[in-house]
């Protein structure tokens, strides 16, 4: 499939989504060890071409604005207001953004994505199907989080960090990625401290 075709069809709605405890999402995640030899982000093509200029980078931007952009619905992106979860940061110039794979590229090749084709790591690394596997922040809060998982990271905005969370056990179920043995132990006790939320479970994507 072309970008276009790959990212329209994870566009489509999840007709059967139903909620479910966050904790029942991270008890169906299988846990393994991390195999991180052999990764390179060029294996996961990103910021397809959407058209009309824009890219799935652009389209997280103009989605995610509180005010604006300037420009509309256009490309380039221009000036508007965001505001940066993970560091409770208001922005309003777009060139001070990254957007975050909210489960890292690196983190997903070593949880599974290695044996992914380029195909699927591709449509990962666009998921515009799930409005959580993408999002604008600070460039600065993206750059401290790195690689990191939430034993490692954790945004610096305690508010967040919930959902954050929640987010991260939906992106890799809705995946099928693994978690590490550290990384399982520190999300149960982080649901549990927050008193195991209730979320849509997103689609599965593969």
């Amino acid at each position: 499939l072309g970008a276009l075709g790959f990212v329209g069809f994870l566009q489509a709605p999840a007709a059967l989504a139903k909620e479910r405890s966050v904790l029942s999402l991270l008890r169906s995640l299988p846990v393994t060890a991390e195999q991180p030899s052999g990764y390179d982000r060029d294996l996961f093509p990103h910021w397809d071409y959407l058209g009309n200029d824009c890219d799935v980078r652009d389209r997280v931007l103009i989605t995610e604005a509180r005010k604006g952009p300037s420009t509309g619905t256009r490309c380039p992106v221009g000036r508007g207001r965001w505001f940066s979860a993970f560091d409770g940061v208001t922005v309003r110039d777009p060139s001070q953004l990254d957007v975050d794979h909210l489960v890292p590229l690196a983190e997903a090749w070593a949880s599974g994505a290695r044996r992914w084709t380029t195909a699927t790591r591709e449509a990962f690394a666009n998921d515009l199907g799930y409005s959580r596997s993408l999002i604008a922040v600070t460039a600065s809060s993206n750059r401290s989080k790195g690689d990191q998982d939430p034993a490692e990271w954790l945004p610096p905005r305690t508010s967040y960090r919930c959902t954050y969370v929640s987010h991260w056990i939906a992106v890799k179920w809705r995946w099928r990625l693994s978690v590490d043995s550290r990384e399982s132990s520190a999300l149960r006790v982080l649901v549990q401290s927050c008193g195991n939320p209730r979320i849509q479970a997103p689609a599965r994507a593969r």
